[in-house]
């Protein structure tokens, strides 16, 4: 979310240069295909490192295959770190007993913020529609 989040603001950064250097009527869209294809020449130059000659369906494959073989090579230490995450799950649920109620309320929010996160991802996927739920 943090590399979302920076993401955005970098492209934000780019758009305010742009209108500073163009004026508002880049944005009313009189030369947006003049400077439309400035700003793309800029991205694939400053890129170029990403891009992966020659462009053919055959490279295209082979990356997708680099991609899911790479995942692939990833399953066993997620494995890992399953297991781990619940093995600290169960001495958690071993030492309940010990546990201080300041632990648990922030238990109790952690998991209130992940209910709420999750229905407002259901809203905003139902286009913002907050009917036909049931309370």
């Amino acid at each position: 979310m943090t590399s979302k989040l920076f993401q955005f603001r970098t492209k934000a950064c780019e758009a305010s240069k742009l209108m500073a250097k163009y004026g508002s009527d880049y944005w009313k869209g009189m030369d947006l295909a003049k400077h439309g294809s400035d700003y793309y020449k800029q991205l694939l130059e400053k890129n170029k490192h990403y891009i992966q000659e020659p462009p053919t369906v055959e490279q295209c494959n082979l990356l997708v295959k680099q991609l899911r073989y790479t995942r692939l090579a990833s399953v066993p230490a997620r494995y890992e770190a399953l297991w781990k995450e619940f093995n600290q799950v169960k001495q958690f649920l071993k030492k309940r007993k010990e546990l201080k109620v300041q632990d648990a309320g922030i238990a109790t929010l952690f998991g209130l913020e992940c209910f709420l996160l999750f229905k407002a991802g259901e809203i905003i996927g139902r286009g913002g529609i907050i009917t036909g739920y049931h309370v």
